[in-house]
């Protein structure tokens, strides 16, 4: 029997687990491939990790019958309950084939779009992927400064940038990333990441830093709600095409370049603290705890909701 992980919210979403939840996703999240070779401090997935085996994030992810899962999919997006699906990966040998694989069939039952967090071996897998119906191939940077792109994920960071720009030269309009506030970054050096990423043309996601047990950094607190309230502002003003902030000299962003009524505008809605990423891409409870801090709100805000975002802003 052929299975693929699931997040177990997704498996709510689909009718395959009778647990409860009361938010949904609205993307139906699969993960494909088994430990990673990489050895990234903060994933459960990592090569050195003793984390349980079926953790991302601090998210389970229940093996089904992948023709199950499929056919409990089309269901959900013909009655509306999901819009997207999207392939969370280890890095892995072959694991670009068996993602395009599961694509073609995702694409075969549902018409839904289709995205890849994955870490190809070249800009070739992408093109791969794309044919096969994937629309999105998000690559995670995941640390925003350079010194904390070795520490963490042991890499060298100049030659991840490389491969971002290069992906956006040979798919423009295909590429996203993901940074994950909290990794010991300066707001100055998260903010210049994020204008980086724009300027490529890349759509940022924010992720909250999430302690994880039997990872390297398991005793590493989560970022200030504050502090990562001003990192989503920032995202959200640089996405729609604003670019002067300034900052201390520790790297704290002490002004926004806007007037406070213009910034009130801009933030009225509630978005800028909205899930990031792809469109339909909610992934309630990624970084939270039902009942403690929501980093990234699922659905949109109430007004007493944005109310108290707004607040978090000045907080130190």
């Amino acid at each position: 029997m052929t299975t693929i992980r699931v997040s177990l919210g997704t498996a709510i979403a689909l009718g395959l687990s009778d647990a409860r939840a009361d938010e949904w996703p609205t993307t139906a999240y699969l993960m494909v491939g088994e430990r990673c070779v990489r050895d990234c401090a903060f994933c459960a997935q990592a090569r050195t990790s003793t984390a349980r085996a079926d953790a991302l994030s601090r998210v389970t992810w229940p093996r089904f019958d992948e023709a199950a899962v499929l056919e409990a999919l089309a269901r959900a997006v013909d009655a509306g309950r999901v819009r997207r699906a999207c392939f969370q990966t280890t890095v892995n040998p072959g694991i670009a084939a068996e993602v395009a694989r599961l694509a073609r069939a995702v694409r075969a039952v549902a018409p839904v779009p289709v995205s890849a967090s994955i870490w190809p071996a070249s800009p070739d897998d992408i093109g791969a992927l794309l044919v096969a119906g994937v629309s999105r191939v998000g690559l995670a940077l995941d640390a925003a400064s350079p010194a904390g792109y070795r520490a963490i994920k042991g890499r060298d960071p100049a030659a991840a940038w490389a491969f971002l720009a290069d992906a956006v030269r040979c798919y423009p309009g295909h590429i996203t990333t993901h940074l994950i506030v909290g990794l010991g970054e300066t707001e100055r050096e998260m903010v210049m990441a994020i204008q980086r990423a724009h300027a490529l043309g890349v759509t940022v996601g924010l992720f909250a830093f999430t302690p994880v047990r039997g990872t390297a950094l398991a005793h590493q607190p989560p970022p200030a709600l504050a502090h990562y309230r001003r990192m989503q502002v920032a995202r959200h003003l640089i996405a729609q095409g604003h670019q002067a902030f300034a900052f201390d000299d520790a790297g704290r962003l002490v002004d926004w370049g806007l007037s406070a009524a213009e910034l009130a505008t801009q933030l009225g809605d509630g978005a800028a603290f909205q899930t990031s990423g792809c469109a339909d891409c909610n992934r309630p409870y990624y970084n939270e705890r039902p009942g403690g801090d929501t980093y990234n709100y699922a659905r949109p805000l109430t007004p007493a909701q944005v109310k108290a975002a707004l607040g978090d802003l000045g907080a130190s």
